[in-house]
């Protein structure tokens, strides 16, 4: 298995945290809060511009993994896991306040059920450039 395919669908799903970080670092004025229009609040708008960054800066260390995808499997597994415990958290909040727009849900569903899968995709692209059974 080749490593190519894996770096591609990286890139590709790395571009969300990257956009969507940057977006979210406006707070309240994010197009998609502010669509909600919620009332200004600082707590909720520090708290969104911080998460902001911290998904921003998610999304370039995936891009920052992506050449050599098969010997970074701690931190590709490090943000897999993170991406997994967001997804939790949007879970969390579905089964006790009420369901987000579609896309939402979506996400949560390549949050939860992806990650194990792309763990899985690179231990095998890792196995494969090694030439052993064991991922490290």
């Amino acid at each position: 298995m080749t490593k190519r395919p894996l770096q591609i669908a990286t890139a590709v799903l790395g571009a969300i945290p990257v956009l969507t970080g940057i977006v979210t670092m406006f707070g309240l004025a994010d197009p998609i809060y502010a669509s909600a229009h919620l009332p200004a609040n600082a707590l909720l708008d520090s708290n969104l511009r911080f998460f902001g960054g911290v998904w921003l800066g998610l999304g370039l260390a995936v891009y920052w993994l992506i050449p050599n995808i098969e010997r970074q499997t701690v931190l590709f597994r490090a943000v897999w896991g993170m991406i997994f415990l967001g997804g939790i958290g949007r879970l969390l909040s579905m089964l006790f306040l009420a369901l987000p727009p579609v896309p939402f849900i979506a996400f949560t569903a390549l949050e939860i059920l992806g990650a194990p899968l792309f763990i899985a995709w690179q231990a095998r692209v890792t196995r494969t450039a090694t030439g052993s059974t064991v991922s490290r």
